[in-house]
């Protein structure tokens, strides 16, 4: 299987445990992981700049790496999944969980 269908096919389990599991609109969290890179976290932070987000970072305990952490009101699933898209498309090496 294409990793493209891989991906298809994850973001449409995705939104459907969404639909299941939250009333919309609602608070989602966004978690991604980027190598420690200022740059990256910038582009990140960028992304949700004036939408009301909270956003957090955490470095790795070799500082490796870089937590973001990014509480957001969404209207829908839909609107969570283009995000993380989003991200996906903008920012290299981005790890989304």
């Amino acid at each position: 299987m294409s990793s493209q269908k891989k991906t298809e096919e994850f973001y449409k389990k995705l939104r459907s445990q969404l639909y299941e599991t939250s009333s919309w609109p609602s608070e989602y969290l966004y978690k991604f992981i980027v190598p420690t890179d200022e740059h990256k976290i910038k582009q990140i932070e960028d992304l949700f700049d004036n939408t009301g987000a909270v956003i957090t970072t955490k470095e790795s305990g070799k500082g490796t790496y870089t937590s973001v952490s990014v509480n957001l009101h969404m209207k829908d699933p839909d609107a969570v999944i283009a995000k993380y898209k989003e991200v996906a498309e903008k920012v290299e090496g981005v790890i989304s969980l």
